[in-house]
Formats: structure tokens, C-alpha cells, sequence
């Protein structure tokens, strides 16, 4: 049988190598005229991102001074060797700092941010130094580098198994730091605790892995702070003024919709928190004028069983029933290589639609370094569940068909190219998987993950890391920032009407800051532009 077997089979591949033998060559392709190359570079340019705007007169001449910050700080790295995008974030940082690129794109309006999670959002320093100052806080300070952990209790300490491994178990912090010998070395120490930056991240980082049990770690130390009642309402007012206070107009949010805790230990849910987000948002709104709004979308840790995950979505369900103007989907979130891929989940993921409820989906998809593991081909699988947008999408450009597939339905990718650095997933921004798809016009937008968490802080860092890194640097320019603008209000969740108004107010602010521009070039005062507005 199997001599028959292996007999059938060598025919088999004879008959496939003689067939690719004896095909006619293909004619000989026809040269392309070299006087053409100009051209052809104008068609490549105007397939980038950004390439199809026309700047007015005005843009034009703010664009040949950004041209040429870009150009120097290019020459300034082939020079010396050390551009900040090629090097991890916490040691670029500084560098980005004193870039006249970074200090442009800080002064810009950005539109909205559209990817961001719930406990890492507004600066650690502003937890520790106005936080952990309020009464009653307990802390459990563990060996560095893992993350304190922090109790608010008029009960006395926590119990003491929620505190292991520290040698002083729970202490209130107001009498920790009256015998600190220095408040302020203490001080630092909570603030290293709550964020992952270190001088060393090679050494302390040596994976994807070991950068992911660090993140998960500081997340789960700033909740005990941010997950107080009180302390949850301050501290996403204080998120939107950071955001709003870096150019950010409008910002969605996902949140695993967790219990938050009063002094006396009483617990508040899921319906507690989308109530506290909307009334925060509203009051911030109305106090900021220039500030469009917040949505919210659910989500679950991808680690949990189906079980929990289909009670997620349930409870996601009936939410946006009652919120359906602020709730507007669903979301997995957390490590994507070691958690569910979006295909085991199918029953989950397809039950709404099964009972005649629409949920939109914003997944996470395709955030992973590999390539025909499984968990790759959850950039496709979330288009077959019809996602609004696509978290990360690091993956995406290895996968033709899915790239088609999300360019056909017009669905962006929300870049966040500092964390998929920090997390290990690219070193040197310039080689993001992204640069495929600014080079080809994907829809894409910008976002900032979980800025406090990696030492960052509002949008601007993320921008300048996509522009100067992801987009090439030599190949961004004025445009690209502004359609990456454009972008985010187009491909956020709010509702036509809103979403008009957002890009009338947005068209606005930008023309007062190319005023601006203009103006510092050389003193003379501008006149607003009057070229039709760029379209969504």
C-alpha cells in the first residue's frame, strides 16, 4: 500500500516540476521611461498617508519650517549615530523632549485619542504627590522593582495575606512618611513602583514576557489608588485635563467596568462606573468648551475563561442599553499571546448577533511578534466579527488578504507605537509593521495605550514616535499630521452629527495654530486660509 502510496505521489510532484519547467517565460517586462521617475514619486508620495490633502498657501510655508526640523534632526542622527525613535523610550525621552519636531507636534491640535485603558491614563506623579497625601491611605511597600499596593480604609489595615512578601506588611503611608528620613526619596520610590521605567529596560526587560508581568504588576498597584470612590472621579478629571491640556479634544476609553471601593469597604458596580464616567466627562465638558465628549467601550481580560467573557458581553449588553449613547462596544484586552484567540471565542463573540443585538466590536487583533502561531490570524478573524477598528494590528501587514479585507471596509488601525515598544514588540520604531500601512494610505490613528504606565503623558509623545519613526521621518510631513488628525475624528464612535461638528471645530483650531505658526516664522500677522476643507 504504501509503496503504491509513495509511487502516486513522486508522479505527482514530476508532473508539478515539468509543468513549472515547460511554461513559456513570460515577455520581457516593458522599461519604464527614467525621465518618468519624478512622477512616479509624486504617485508613490500621494499614496501615503496624508498624500492626497492640498495645503493652502499658509500650510505650505508652516510645512517647509517643519521640513526642515524634520531634515536636521535626521542629519543630527546620521551624524552622531543616536535618533530617538530607534531607541527604547525611556531612553529617548529626554531627547524627544528637546526636539523642535516634539515641540511642534505638542503645540498642534490632534483631534481625539481613541485607544486608551482605564487605571494607566493621567501622570503617576500627580497620583503620588495629591493621591497618596489624602487620609487613610495604607500602603504595602514590596521589594523593588515590584509595585506597592495602596488601601484606603477607615477599618484599619487590610488583611495581612494581601500584602505578601513585604517585610512591613501594611502601614498607613502618613505615618511611613513621618519617619522617612527624606519624604521625597520615599516619594520616588512610589512613583518608580507605578510606572515600568527603568535606566536599564534591556536588563530589566529581557522579553516580551518579563515587560508584560511588569505592566500587568504596575496596573495592579495603581488600582488600590484609582479604584477609591472618591479618587476614581479625580483622577479621570484629571486624565481629560492632561489630554486636553496636550491637544487632545475627544477621547475614548476601554474599561473593564471594575468595582470601586468606599473608605468603609462597601463596594460600587459596573452601572456606578459608566454613571461616574458620563457625569465626570459632562462637568469637564461644560467647564472646557472646547472639549467634544468621552465614549466608553467595555472590555474583558482575554485570560478569563468563556465563561466569564460571555458574562462580559452580557453585561455589556444591557449597559449600552441603558447608555447607549456613551457605552458604544466591546472589547478583549490584555496579553494577546497568552490569552484566548478571538476564534475560540467564536460562540462568545457571535451570541449577540444571534439574538438580534448589535455590539460593536473594537478588538485588539494581531498584537504579537509571530507569525503562523494562531493568535496572528486574529487581525482577520476580528474583520469576520465585524470590528470598528483594530487595536495595534502589529500583524496586519503580514497578512495580505486581512489588509485588503480591512482596506475595503474602511477599517483603521490604532497605532500605539510607544507601547509596542515598551512591551517588546519593536525596538527601533522605524521597522513598525505600520510603515506598511502608512505607505499605502491605510486608515490609521494614533493613540497612547496606557501613557502613565510607560513614563508618558497625553498623546504628543506617540505622535512624534509614529511621525519620526513609524512614517520615516524624511517621508512625514504637515499633512501627515494633519490627516492623522482627521483620521481620528473620522473613525471615532461618535455620531454623525457630533462627528461633523468635532470636524468643523477641528478645522477651526487648526487654522488658528498654522496662524500661529506662520506668525512665529518671521512676526507678520496672517490671514486666515480659505482653501476648501480637507474631508474626513
Amino acid at each position: 500500500m504504501w509503496a503504491s502510496v509513495l509511487a502516486t505521489a513522486l508522479a505527482t510532484v514530476l508532473a508539478t516540476v515539468l509543468a513549472t519547467v515547460l511554461l513559456p517565460l513570460p515577455p520581457a517586462a516593458t522599461a519604464v521611461p527614467v525621465e518618468r521617475r519624478d512622477d512616479l514619486l509624486r504617485e508613490e508620495r500621494a499614496d501615503r498617508v496624508g498624500g492626497a490633502l492640498v495645503l493652502s498657501l499658509l500650510e505650505v510655508e508652516v510645512n517647509a519650517s517643519l521640513a526642515r526640523a524634520i531634515l536636521d534632526e535626521v542629519e543630527t542622527a546620521v551624524r552622531t549615530g543616536v535618533y530617538p525613535p530607534a531607541l527604547h523610550f525611556f531612553k529617548a525621552k529626554p531627547l524627544i523632549e528637546r526636539s523642535a519636531v516634539f515641540q511642534f507636534i505638542r503645540r498642534m491640535p490632534k483631534g481625539a485619542a481613541l485607544h486608551l485603558h482605564d487605571v494607566a491614563l493621567a501622570s503617576v506623579e500627580w497620583l503620588v504627590k495629591n493621591v497618596t497625601y489624602r487620609p487613610h491611605c495604607y500602603v504595602c511597600l514590596r521589594p523593588e522593582p515590584a509595585s506597592p499596593r495602596f488601601q484606603f480604609s477607615v477599618r484599619g489595615a487590610p488583611g495581612p495575606d494581601s500584602c505578601r512578601s513585604a517585610p512591613g506588611g501594611w502601614e498607613l503611608l502618613a505615618d511611613l512618611r513621618r519617619r522617612a528620613p527624606l519624604v521625597e526619596d520615599l516619594d520616588s520610590r512610589l512613583v518608580r513602583g507605578l510606572t515600568m521605567v527603568t535606566e536599564d529596560p534591556a536588563a530589566a526587560y529581557p522579553n516580551q514576557n518579563a515587560a508584560w508581568r511588569r505592566f500587568e504588576d504596575v496596573l495592579s498597584g495603581a488600582c488600590g489608588l484609582v479604584l477609591h470612590a472618591p479618587v476614581f472621579r479625580d483622577y479621570f478629571a484629571r486624565a481629560l485635563q492632561e489630554f486636553y491640556e496636550d491637544g487632545v479634544s475627544y477621547i475614548e476609553l476601554r474599561t473593564l467596568l471594575p468595582n470601586v471601593y468606599e473608605l468603609d469597604g462597601r463596594l460600587h458596580g459596573p452601572e456606578w462606573v459608566v454613571r461616574a464616567y458620563q457625569d465626570v466627562a459632562r462637568e469637564f465638558s461644560h467647564q472646557n468648551p472646547g472639549f467634544l465628549g468621552v465614549k466608553i467601550i467595555g472590555s474583558v481580560n482575554r485570560k478569563q475563561n468563556s465563561s466569564a467573557i460571555r458574562m462580559a458581553i452580557e453585561q455589556t449588553v444591557l449597559l449600552r442599553k441603558a447608555y447607549p449613547d456613551f457605552l458604544v462596544g466591546f472589547d478583549l484586552v490584555g496579553q494577546e499571546d497568552s490569552g484566548s484567540d478571538l476564534w475560540s471565542l467564536r460562540d462568545e463573540l457571535e451570541r449577540p448577533a444571534e439574538s438580534g443585538i448589535h455590539l460593536p466590536y473594537f478588538l485588539h487583533a494581531g498584537e504579537t511578534s509571530w507569525e503562523g502561531a494562531g493568535v496572528d490570524v486574529n487581525v482577520l478573524d476580528a474583520l469576520l466579527f465585524n470590528t470598528t477598528r483594530i487595536g495595534h494590528g502589529l500583524a496586519l501587514a503580514r497578512h495580505p488578504l486581512a489588509l485588503r479585507l480591512a482596506r475595503s471596509r474602511d477599517v483603521p488601525v490604532e497605532l500605539c507605537p510607544i507601547s509596542n515598544q515598551v512591551l517588546g514588540l519593536v525596538a527601533d520604531l522605524r521597522s513598525h509593521p505600520a510603515s506598511v500601512l502608512f505607505s499605502r494610505g491605510h486608515p490609521v490613528v494614533v493613540s497612547s495605550d496606557d501613557p502613565a504606565a510607560f513614563g508618558s503623558r497625553g498623546l504628543s509623545y506617540d505622535l512624534y514616535g509614529a511621525v519620526m519613526g513609524v512614517a520615516g521621518g524624511l517621508g512625514a510631513d504637515l499633512a501627515t499630521l494633519k490627516q492623522l488628525a482627521l483620521n481620528s475624528v473620522r473613525y471615532s464612535a461618535m455620531a454623525t452629527g457630533a462627528k461633523a461638528e468635532a470636524t468643523r471645530r477641528f478645522h477651526a483650531s487648526w487654522d488658528a495654530f498654522v496662524e500661529r505658526e506662520a506668525e512665529q516664522l518671521d512676526g507678520t500677522p496672517r490671514a486666515a486660509p480659505t482653501q476648501p476643507r480637507s474631508e474626513l
